[in-house]
């Protein structure tokens, strides 16, 4: 069975993902990082449901260290950012950078994100931030699906109930957090 390296953002949005993969005879390494979800109990919460996923499937799962502090430094400047702006692609170009060179070290090829599942993000800051990351560990490649497409959504609707994940309101940080 092919491997490939899935950076993972959550378990709602991984879990079609994950099924068409595995139907495809790919078996995903989920890679959880994601040091940009606020506040702590939120990154266990969420990273407990992929993990909760990924153990009854089988399947090894990677967390990345929880650098919260070193994502701001990322992001450093972009707080004002409405959703999808600059802020965004700058998380996204932290994240899949970490992930390649995680995937490159070792010995996988080719990664891939669940980030591109989500119809809150724009598939061309995903694909920009994932090919860039590529470029910067060679020997890494990108595959740039759009896993919203050929009914993974809908899928990805009907798992979360038929699963009972957590399903979270907010992208994670603390600056998409709805303001009261």
């Amino acid at each position: 069975m092919e491997k490939i390296v899935l950076h993972t953002c959550c378990a709602p949005c991984a879990s079609a993902i994950i099924e068409y993969l595995l139907n495809q005879q790919i078996e995903p390494i989920i890679y959880y990082c994601n040091p940009n979800i606020y506040p702590i109990d939120e990154y266990e919460k969420r990273k407990g449901e992929i993990t909760r996923h990924a153990e009854q499937l089988g399947l090894t799962i990677i967390d990345d260290d929880y650098n919260h502090e070193e994502w701001q430094n990322a992001v450093k400047g972009l707080e004002c950012e409405p959703e999808r702006g600059k802020r965004c692609l700058e998380c996204f170009k932290y994240r899949l950078n970490r992930t390649a060179e995680w995937a490159v070290r070792n010995g996988y090829e080719t990664f891939t994100t669940t980030l591109a599942s989500s119809r809150w993000k724009l598939q061309s800051q995903i694909d920009e931030a994932g090919l860039q990351a590529e470029q910067n560990h060679p020997g890494s490649r990108y595959w740039n699906k759009n896993w919203r497409k050929g009914g993974l959504s809908e899928r990805r609707s009907q798992l979360i109930k038929e699963l009972g994940f957590y399903n979270q309101t907010y992208c994670g940080c603390e600056y998409s957090m709805k303001k009261p």
